[in-house]
């Protein structure tokens, strides 16, 4: 699974009013589209805004509204620091603010290492009321912030006022009080300690924007989530420079392939050398995930020349995987979430995706693209349903009316679905509404403006290949 994160945009003036993806040729990545099946994907639900994580939770088939907090904790495992059960993880961001909390430059001037190891190493080791402030660099501007002690809870809000202005976290529940006390205690120190440092006395003196505040933000708990492979059966590894991917990727039990520096998470990572590493992990696993973060920056940093020369560094390297791998291969295209250059912020735009196996049946579409890929027979899905699709194509899924362990454990559970212990299968209680539903003579209607059904009596339903029964689930 290729995943070319923030790849999907908008029209650009800049490039005659096409998304980057239209605006150059990309004949490898069209020969997927191709020879393969395609369409769109809406990461989270159609119109609905997402952040990576979630993006990447729900490519993985796990249910991003359920998971408890932002990417702190994900961002912590990707950096190996000491994250235990207990802790709160955050993301923090390096920035230049004024007296009144307004953001003058969001990354401080474009900061990054060693000007943000120096000040991480300033400000690591703080101990607030019994409660140990542990702080890493990560990529560029960004850092991550793991306290450790007791009574810590991950619900207290964002450091951002609906102005866009830097102030206090606020605590969300009763519990998370003293949380928010630390956090802002934590502010309040480390921006006096960054308006003395030596880095922004000397980047004041040489005309660059001084990151004197360390903004916090996604606080999460330890994370918990099915073992991948427990939850499809496959072996899973991840290919990914960036800390956040190769996180969520440990969380989810996957191994993490050993990359030389070169292949990092920037715009500057060596993309053929990753694509290599790729196919060295397919050689001992079933599943492999291969992320490439460049996209996603030069959208974030409005860029769409940049975004360009991107689609043809990928497109190039895409060809010389086509040429290396085997035919037994499955092999899937996404763009995680869109991120639009004119925005610089994701957006909950569809995306654009492909799968390709031997023997699968071609559809009509010819051009890898927000708009080429809409008229391929894969249709527009939400994207927890991608993985499932590719599963079934490889020839993976679940067989019909093979036993379930559970309802946590079932593959059918990220989608509503209950388990019911006699049947030994899924019971469904919601079915999608774009798929036609007979039970036996009886049509199933839908019953509002979501996607539920009823059923009126209890009574064996055939469903997408799956037996569901009625033993005592109100469906």
């Amino acid at each position: 699974m290729i995943v070319m994160d923030g790849m999907a945009d908008r029209a650009c003036s800049e490039l005659r009013g096409m998304s980057p993806l239209q605006f150059v040729r990309t004949p490898n990545l069209d020969w997927y589209v191709e020879h393969g099946i395609s369409g769109l994907s809406d990461p989270i639900a159609p119109g609905i805004r997402c952040s990576t994580h979630q993006a990447y939770l729900s490519m993985l088939g796990y249910d991003a509204r359920n998971i408890v907090g932002g990417s702190g904790s994900f961002d912590a495992l990707g950096l190996e620091m000491d994250m235990q059960p207990g802790d709160i993880a955050m993301r923090c961001y390096f920035e230049t603010i004024d007296d009144s909390g307004h953001v003058l430059d969001p990354t401080a001037g474009n900061i990054a290492s060693p000007d943000t190891v120096e000040l991480v190493e300033a400000l690591d080791g703080m101990e607030i009321d019994g409660i140990e402030c542990h702080l890493k660099a990560g990529l560029y501007h960004r850092a991550v912030l793991i306290l450790k002690g007791d009574d810590l809870s991950p619900d207290i809000s964002e450091a951002y006022n609906p102005d866009g202005t830097v102030g206090e976290v606020s605590p969300l529940s009763s519990d998370a009080w003293f949380t928010a006390d630390v956090v802002n205690r934590f502010q309040a120190e480390s921006r006096e300690i960054l308006a003395r440092h030596v880095i922004n006395r000397r980047r004041k003196n040489a005309g660059l924007m001084q990151a004197n505040a360390l903004v916090p933000s996604g606080a999460s708990p330890f994370p918990d989530l099915q073992p991948f492979e427990e939850k499809y059966g496959v072996s899973g590894c991840c290919v990914a420079g960036y800390n956040l991917v190769k996180g969520l990727c440990k969380a989810a039990g996957m191994d993490v392939y050993p990359m030389p520096s070169a292949c990092n998470g920037r715009i500057d990572t060596d993309f053929e050398q990753k694509m290599r590493c790729a196919l060295e992990a397919l050689e001992d696993y079933d599943f492999v995930l291969l992320g490439y973060k460049a996209p996603d920056i030069a959208g974030h940093r409005k860029d769409p020349r940049t975004k360009v020369e991107i689609v043809k560094e990928l497109d190039r390297t895409i060809g010389h995987m086509r040429a290396a791998i085997g035919d037994n291969v499955l092999v899937a295209i996404t763009c995680s979430q869109c991120t639009p250059c004119e925005l610089g912020l994701h957006t909950g735009d569809p995306v654009p995706v492909a799968v390709f196996i031997k023997n699968c049946i071609r559809d009509d579409s010819h051009e890898f693209s927000e708009n080429g890929c809409s008229h391929g027979n894969m249709g527009r899905i939400r994207g927890g349903e991608f993985i499932n699709i590719c599963m079934d194509m490889a020839d993976r899924a679940s067989s019909p009316g093979s036993r379930i362990r559970g309802h946590r454990h079932s593959q059918f559970a990220a989608h509503g679905h209950r388990y019911c212990p006699l049947a030994g299968a899924a019971c469904f209680h919601r079915f999608p509404p774009y798929r036609h539903l007979l039970a036996g003579e009886r049509r199933l209607e839908p019953v509002g403006p979501g996607m539920e059904h009823r059923i009126r009596e209890p009574l064996h339903v055939i469903h997408g290949g799956t037996l569901s029964c009625g033993h005592g689930i109100s469906y």
